[in-house]
């Protein structure tokens, strides 16, 4: 059965790492029909849409969609795109990997981002000259949909093997009815599942990582602070050019590197593809294709222990030596 992959590469190097992706995709004997479809702010500068029609509705209908990066307009983007796949739940994980310095190279955790409410609803207004508002959103039915999606994950032994369960983390002892109502409603349903899951306060959480980042395994959060502490995670294993991410919907999904457009070094051909493939992997294993998924990752660490590299790694490697090295090893 063919199966649709709608393909945005967006602006800056996601115009050089998604057709990366596409390459390693098509390195297998699958039938995938790849098609192009275009958001961001070039987009934007021609038609006057960051996401034109056309691509929302391709992304809706799609059985994955793979997704660059978007500048100054990633807002208009992004969100539209997770809500096109119905996305509830962002998938992020923070590993590192041989041959790659890392600050803290013990590094494996798992990031369950709730993304669909919390301080992204848009709610926000500028009510004077002096004084804007933004209204945080936090349902329960949200919070415990993550939640079953979190225990899924950690029964399914998705997670990291050195922790049973899943961490909370969350504000609840300040934002009390709002984090107050994503603690209970998260802690209640692994309770009801009997999946084990501690909790730690978002701030405390930030300084204990970066110590002891073993500490962790899985994390569910909200949706800013699952924003901000994956990519706090991101500086120890290396950068957010090893980062891939999946937001998963319940009949579609999205994937996309975390790194963002990186002007500085679009168009010269040196960007790091790594995130990008890794997010391809996880699309093959949300297609069901889950040994040509971790064939992907085996091969991308292989690339990352004994080279090429690009810049950022140290190496001196394009994007096209370093994407022809994985689908070598596949």
């Amino acid at each position: 059965m063919t199966q649709r992959i709608v393909v945005i590469e967006g602006d800056g190097i996601g115009t050089e790492v998604v057709p990366a992706a596409v390459d390693v995709l098509e390195a297998f004997d699958i039938d995938f029909e790849f098609v192009a479809a275009e958001a961001g702010d070039a987009v934007k500068a021609e038609t006057g849409e960051a996401l034109p029609a056309a691509t929302y509705e391709a992304a809706a209908n799609a059985d994955a969609t793979l997704f660059g990066a978007a500048g100054e307009t990633a807002a208009d983007v992004i969100l539209p795109l997770r809500d096109a796949v119905d996305s509830f739940v962002n998938v992020r994980p923070a590993k590192a990997y041989p041959g790659v310095e890392a600050l803290r190279p013990e590094t494996d955790v798992v990031f369950l981002r709730e993304n669909t409410e919390g301080v992204y609803s848009g709610h926000e207004d500028r009510l004077s000259d002096d004084l804007s508002t933004l209204t945080r959103v936090v349902t329960s039915s949200a919070s415990r949909e993550l939640a079953e999606f979190a225990c899924e994950f950690v029964d399914d032994g998705r997670g990291p093997d050195h922790q049973d369960g899943f961490t909370v983390a969350h504000k609840a002892n300040v934002m009390r009815e709002t984090d107050g109502r994503f603690r209970e409603e998260v802690l209640a349903v692994a309770e009801e599942r009997g999946v084990d899951a501690d909790e730690e306060l978002m701030d405390a959480f930030a300084t204990k990582l970066p110590l002891d980042p073993t500490q962790y395994g899985v994390v569910v959060c909200p949706n800013l602070a699952g924003d901000v502490l994956s990519d706090l995670a991101a500086g120890l294993v290396g950068g957010l050019g090893l980062l891939p991410s999946a937001n998963i919907g319940h009949d579609n999904a999205l994937f996309e590197p975390v790194h963002g457009t990186a002007p500085d070094i679009a168009g010269e051909g040196v960007a790091n593809p790594t995130a990008a493939i890794l997010s391809a992997a996880m699309l093959l294993e949300y297609l069901g294709y889950v040994a040509e998924g971790e064939r992907v990752r085996e091969a991308v660490e292989r690339v990352l222990a004994d080279g090429p590299r690009t810049g950022d790694l140290g190496g001196s490697a394009t994007t096209d030596e370093v994407t022809a090295a994985v689908v070598d090893r596949l």
